[in-house]
């Protein structure tokens, strides 16, 4: 019997858990200084939960920018609850870590990408994504962070 250890979910997990310590904080002590995060989700996720107008919109993907404007921010184990604004209207979201595309937090140039079979056949793991989209309002559900230069975690591999 052949056993691999599996890396690619293994960083999965943990850069989720990166992203539910850093939610974490923000719910804790807000947003500091200029951060804020562009977070793209899989809104046919099981999991993930948006007003039907929303998934209606946003068939697949949606991308909710988290920066003026939020509130009930609730950090589970397993996902996230928020209320954002979209053209004045409160909608309350929660969605699920492993329904996570992107995460970037554009004011220090950090992202993250978790890319499926599909997005590549090289790495089954999230890739380090650098950006320079400049600041963006909450009702920007669909803006989309620019993806600067991307350096694949395999780059590091030995």
């Amino acid at each position: 019997m052949s056993r691999e250890i599996d890396y690619g979910n293994l960083m999965h997990s943990a850069m989720r858990g990166l992203i539910r310590t850093v939610l974490q904080e923000v719910a804790d002590r807000g947003l500091p200084g200029n951060h804020h995060f562009f977070i793209t989700f899989d809104t046919n996720h099981p999991g993930a939960q948006l007003a039907d107008w929303l998934r209606d919109r946003y068939p697949g993907e949606m991308t909710v920018v988290m920066q003026h404007w939020y509130d009930n921010l609730d950090v589970g184990e397993d996902g996230f609850g928020i209320t954002l604004n979209f053209g004045d209207a409160p909608e309350p979201l929660y969605i699920p870590y492993d329904a996570i595309e992107t995460f970037v937090d554009p004011s220090v140039e950090f992202g993250l990408r978790f890319e499926t079979a599909e997005d590549s056949d090289d790495d089954d793991g999230p890739s380090l994504v650098e950006d320079d989209e400049e600041e963006a309002s909450n009702e920007r559900a669909d803006a989309k962070p620019s993806e600067g230069d991307v350096v694949s975690l395999d780059s590091f591999r030995k």
